[in-house]
């Protein structure tokens, strides 16, 4: 796989570390620890490609995504900031809409994904863990989305934190910018669970253990039907839809091989793996 390193063990000085395990979980890493993974974007478009790769190949059945270090991710870098103070508006307008690519990829990503938060998340870090399916935090990780602070506005991850935080939550967190801990971060939604940093990366893999467990096309198609219901007012168009969908599904060879297994007490195909 192209700017992928299967090799556990083969140290990389890139932005982007990826590692794929042999039963297909890819660990992908923020790896500018020493700026606390802040973006830049290099960083940016490291990450979209690699996520992209990622998606595309079915080898790959969940992603993580983590910060190398003590930092999850700091958002924006400052020698980038410096950089996009000089931008006119065609300039901030494209550099914008390649963190807007950054945050649709990773949320519309059909394979199951799992932030492991490990330590501050700040800006486009929030957005990040907003966009990942399950979201798991170190008790030492904190949130801020501190655009204002700065005269800006959290623009492009907002679809997303709005989503899993609701609107009264990100009224207050965008207005004030204030820093908050993670048991605030999982009591307004962001977070899923709160473990010890000692924890954080076992968690990580039990929780992936689960997820391949499961059926891959049917977790994608799973993904997909949240996004088909979600806010929808429950019509005819909906419950047709809906209806489609399982019968879809129980006639694919994986809705096959599942009820199978199950009716003869035995692993599915895909968990043999």
């Amino acid at each position: 796989m192209n700017n992928v390193n299967n090799d556990n063990k083969t140290p990389s000085t890139d932005a982007v570390i990826c590692q794929i395990s042999a039963s297909g979980v890819a660990r992908i890493t923020l790896n500018r620890p020493e700026i606390h993974n802040a973006f830049d974007d290099v960083l940016i478009g490291d990450l979209t490609t690699k996520l992209e790769t990622l998606n595309a190949d079915p080898a790959v059945r969940v992603v993580i995504l983590t910060g190398a270090g003590k930092s999850f991710s700091a958002g924006a870098d400052l020698n980038w900031m410096k950089r996009m103070a000089g931008y006119d508006h065609a300039e901030n307008l494209a550099d914008s809409r390649g963190l807007a690519r950054l945050m649709k990829t990773l949320n519309f990503c059909s394979k199951p994904t799992i932030g492991l938060v490990n330590g501050a998340a700040f800006g486009g870090g929030v957005g990040l863990a907003a966009c990942c399916d399950i979201v798991i935090a170190s008790d030492r990780a904190s949130f801020c989305l501190s655009e204002v602070k700065l005269g800006l506005i959290p623009a492009v991850i907002s679809p997303y934190v709005v989503e899993a935080i609701g609107i009264s939550q990100a009224r207050r967190y965008f207005l004030s910018a204030e820093r908050f801990d993670a048991a605030t971060a999982q009591a307004i939604g962001l977070v899923h669970e709160v473990v010890s940093s000692d924890d954080l990366t076992a968690r990580g893999d039990a929780m992936a253990k689960l997820l391949l467990a499961n059926g891959p096309n049917a977790m994608t198609a799973a993904k997909s039907l949240i996004s088909a219901v979600a806010n929808k007012p429950i019509d005819d168009d909906v419950i047709d839809d809906t209806a489609n969908r399982i019968a879809h599904q129980r006639a694919s060879a994986e809705g096959r091989e599942g009820v199978s297994a199950f009716l003869e007490k035995r692993p599915a195909k895909w968990s043999e793996k």
